[in-house]
């Protein structure tokens, strides 16, 4: 078996979107038959406020674990980042319905849902954007970014190059002629 210290590199920006996509996208889908459900007995904003902060808590996790490559889970400062953007997605899916229903005094379910889901999904993307550049960033290019699996090799630091100014060999004079 080789020893060598070995590296899982964090996953590229398509990677990401591709497991957003199903992570997200999932729970989305499941929250999207949730809200009509739950909306029977309540209004239709507070049971999207409720099934929004459950998605986000369980998305969160998710996301920390296997979407932006940590392994690990999400801190409580990621927490609160990604309910600023949930909270935002809120307001997206919440305005859609309420145009909606502007538009049309009395829609179905089915109307409902495809206005919900589609203003569900410009919202992910924005989310994504934030999530990837903000809330899980840890500095520099997240493409190329590798998370050590085990360090038993030692790092080899390289000292930075100093380079010389250049000058001209002799003075400019600028005449006034």
């Amino acid at each position: 078996m080789d020893n060598a210290p070995r590296t899982q590199a964090a996953p590229g920006p398509l990677a990401s979107f591709a497991r957003f996509v199903v992570f997200g996208g999932g729970v989305g889908l499941l929250s999207g038959l949730a809200v009509p459900m739950l909306a029977a007995s309540m209004p239709w904003a507070v049971a999207n406020a409720l099934i929004t902060a459950a998605s986000t808590l369980l998305c969160t996790e998710l996301h920390a674990r296997f979407t932006f490559g940590s392994g690990r889970r999400a801190g409580w400062r990621q927490h609160w980042q990604s309910a600023g953007s949930a909270t935002a997605a809120y307001a997206v899916t919440c305005a859609a319905i309420f145009i909606l229903h502007l538009v049309q005094s009395s829609p179905g379910m089915l109307t409902e849902q495809i206005v919900y889901l589609g203003a569900s999904g410009l919202a992910g993307i924005g989310r994504f954007v934030v999530l990837r550049l903000f809330v899980f960033a840890t500095g520099g290019n997240r493409s190329t970014e590798t998370v050590p699996v085990s360090v038993q090799a030692p790092v080899q630091v390289l000292a930075p190059v100093r380079t010389k100014t250049l000058r001209p060999a002799r003075p400019m004079v600028l005449s006034a002629a």
